[in-house]
């Protein structure tokens, strides 16, 4: 297609993970199920935080939020492309992709601080034990996640509205099975410069920031771990450490997955398989972490479980 300006756009085309009829009614009953299993997942650990005393410590309460903002991640991504898949309409309205935009936007953000703030909890908590409650207090937990909203919010504002400014050409295809910032922006005619410097601005703030506060923290945590003079009671510790050690991992992992495939223009293909990693992946597998990898979440879990058929 060709490079004329159109300023007018009323839709665009997610082009999704494949045009095989025969492979879309597996795609969509195998994201069906992880859609669900998301859902069901995230929301057991919100009910069983919200109704267990003994879980209504600053951990629980970070992971709390970060089930729900998993929850609406996933919602804001999914339920779209499942039904773009059995209506077989690939276009979405402009409004639509650029909502869409903002709320991954949002997401992801609000998710790179909670994990950020659930690494500097393990920090206070293991170097600095008796303090614990006085630091970590509700007060404090409570202004970190108004703060993690608002910048994310102000993120969100400021990289929608340079999404918003762009005149974009005949060609409005997205390889992709959602609306991403950085495939969005390849299909503008305008000079996208100011835009990729703040675009750069956001990946260090949101990524670079918190990566390096998170590798302080842990930085810190095995040097107090390493002076406990006991083999079992330095695993006992860092045990405490596992569960979020693996969320980060994974969701970063996958981010930085994202991030390089967008850079350096590979295959459609595999920039979906990449984003798949990023936006459905972590958001279904972090229930079973913290369940499977927490004695007090695991016995929570069986035993919420366990009341759910009786009710």
């Amino acid at each position: 297609m060709g490079s004329k300006n159109q300023t007018d756009v009323s839709h665009f085309f997610l082009l999704g993970l494949t045009d095989d009829p025969r492979v879309k009614p597996v795609i969509f009953y195998l994201f069906l199920f992880m859609y669900m299993v998301t859902i069901l997942g995230n929301l057991l650990i919100i009910l069983a935080v919200s109704s267990y005393s003994y879980l209504q410590t600053p951990m629980y309460f970070f992971i709390s939020n970060l089930s729900f903002n998993d929850i609406c991640l996933t919602t804001t991504v999914i339920p779209n492309m499942l039904l773009n898949t059995q209506t077989q309409i690939q276009s979405i309205s402009y409004a639509g992709c650029l909502t869409q935009v903002c709320l991954v936007l949002f997401f992801a953000g609000f998710e790179s601080c909670i994990l950020s703030a659930m690494a500097y909890d393990r920090y206070v908590a293991i170097c600095y034990p008796l303090s614990y409650t006085v630091i970590m207090s509700s007060h404090l937990c409570g202004l970190i996640i108004l703060f993690s909203v608002l910048i994310s919010i102000l993120n969100m504002g400021l990289l929608g509205l340079m999404v918003l400014r762009l005149s974009f050409c005949t060609n409005l295809d997205i390889p992709l099975f959602f609306c991403e910032l950085s495939q969005v922006m390849k299909l503008a005619c305008s000079d996208t410069l100011v835009h990729n410097i703040l675009i750069y601005l956001a990946t260090f703030i949101f990524g670079g920031i918190p990566i390096s506060g998170i590798i302080f923290s842990y930085v810190q945590i095995a040097s107090s771990v390493l002076k406990i003079p006991s083999v079992r009671g330095r695993y006992k510790v860092f045990s405490t450490c596992s569960s979020h050690l693996s969320v980060t991992s994974l969701s970063y992992g996958s981010g930085l997955w994202v991030y390089i495939n967008s850079a350096v223009n590979i295959l459609p293909s595999e920039t979906s398989v990449a984003c798949i990693m990023y936006t459905v992946v972590p958001q279904m597998l972090n229930p079973f972490i913290f369940s499977l990898r927490n004695k007090d979440m695991k016995r929570t879990m069986k035993k919420f479980i366990s009341i759910v058929p009786s009710l």
